[in-house]
């Protein structure tokens, strides 16, 4: 599984991230996920797109499936790649794994729809866009 993502970050769990149970909450899987999001993000040059019009994405769907506890300290590689390129959405898919032992904690997906502001509705995804994402996914046209 590991080998089908081409872009990384490192999240380091602070002892905060954990709750009352003493295992990361919940919730904080979804910020590492972000935290990714955000990371590809500026690898496609997403950022360009956004400044450049009155156009940027918007975050539909997010799922997360907890695979196992994580307790500080620990550091997570979280890999991000874009499953499916449609019209105006793409889809993204996430795989969090312990640094140390590479065992798969968690993983999940979010559905990113190219969003027009000014009109308050989807818009077709830039085609440089879409092309900055095959080159990064290895995905075919």
């Amino acid at each position: 599984m590991r080998e089908s993502f081409r872009h990384w970050i490192t999240v380091p769990v602070r002892w905060g991230d954990m709750d009352a149970f003493e295992h990361v909450n919940n919730a904080k899987f979804f910020t590492f996920c972000e935290s990714a999001r955000i990371s590809y993000f500026e690898a496609i040059g997403l950022t360009v797109h956004r400044r450049a019009t009155d156009q940027a994405p918007a975050v539909v769907t997010a799922t997360c499936n907890f695979r196992q506890q994580v307790h500080y300290p620990a550091t997570l590689d979280v890999g991000i790649r874009t499953i499916k390129i449609g019209r105006s959405s793409f889809t993204l898919e996430y795989a969090l794994f312990l640094k140390d032992s590479g065992e798969l904690v968690a993983d999940g997906s979010s559905v990113v729809v190219w969003v027009d502001y000014a009109e308050n509705k989807s818009a077709p995804l830039p085609e440089r866009l879409k092309e900055r994402i095959r080159e990064l996914d290895g995905l075919e046209e």
